[in-house]
């Protein structure tokens, strides 16, 4: 097969998941501070929130994760069917590693979702064997508790400049037009070496208020330059990003903002002093 009937095949492929997707309204696109596992097993403001909010929207035929706890070289989709599900996190009560969330893959839409990014620039690798980690299902626990939506995820690809997330949630915003809910699940303020295990919810520190409403400040300018460069521990954001994994979701989500849409927080609390649950919606 010659390079012009690869380049018609995708097409048609393209076409064909555009025409099944058509009838659905458009969704917006979420940022959620997704912070302990934890939130699974407790009621709080946070819980609320998430089981709220996606009741002001359709259902979605399918979501994709932008994963902060899949860190990769290249970006990656997970294209299982029936992706496992991951405990990616140590020394919890067992009745954690008990909780079940077994929602289906979408073979499909990996594939359309990877053709999308590597169209514009960001191969990506559909991997049959990578499962869902807790940044997908512990917020889908609350948002989606039937799993019975196809979830997939995505991961970070730790070679990426941090001013390129914002085209990659670009590429892949078309999808909210076909029934696909985007997903950036990460944590704002995310610092494990200082947080405060003998509170939850209650205490914030004040250089973690203070960084949560600098990037408020910055998403309401759409001041994406100085938003990404804060990715880097630098001196307003060495104690709130001191690592850019859970950072880079809010950027990828941020790039799906288009034209006449806003960027608002429907949820914000603080967890363990140092990480903060702010959470957005975009629509």
């Amino acid at each position: 097969m010659n390079n012009t009937e690869n380049i018609n095949t995708d097409k048609v492929e393209a076409e064909k998941f555009n025409i099944e997707k058509s009838d659905t309204r458009k969704l917006p696109a979420l940022f959620v501070g997704h912070g302990s596992p934890m939130n699974v097993l407790e009621s709080s403001p946070w819980s609320k929130a998430m089981e709220e909010i996606s009741s002001t929207f359709a259902r979605p035929t399918a979501i994709l994760v932008f994963s902060a706890h899949w860190l990769t070289q290249g970006i990656k989709i997970t294209a299982s069917a029936n992706p496992a599900q991951i405990y990616d996190f140590y020394g919890f009560p067992r009745e954690l590693y008990q909780v079940e969330y077994r929602a289906p893959g979408d073979p499909d839409l990996a594939h359309h979702a990877a053709r999308l990014l590597t169209a514009a620039g960001f191969p990506c690798e559909e991997d049959m064997s990578r499962g869902i980690d807790h940044a997908g299902w512990a917020v889908m626990w609350h948002l989606y508790p039937n799993h019975d939506i196809p979830l997939l995820e995505l991961s970070v690809d730790v070679r990426l400049p941090y001013q390129k997330w914002f085209e990659v949630g670009k590429a892949l915003s078309s999808l909210r037009k076909e029934g696909v809910l985007l997903v950036g699940s990460g944590n704002i303020v995310h610092n494990l070496y200082e947080v405060d295990y003998e509170t939850m919810s209650h205490r914030r520190y004040p250089w973690s208020i203070a960084f949560n409403e600098l990037v408020k400040q910055k998403i309401a300018a759409r001041d994406w330059v100085n938003l990404a460069d804060y990715a880097t521990p630098i001196q307003v954001s060495q104690r709130a990003v001191p690592t850019p994994d859970h950072y880079i979701p809010l950027l990828a989500t941020a790039g799906m903002l288009e034209d006449g849409e806003d960027m608002r927080v429907f949820h914000e609390s603080f967890q363990n002093g140092s990480v903060a649950m702010t959470s957005y919606i975009l629509r």
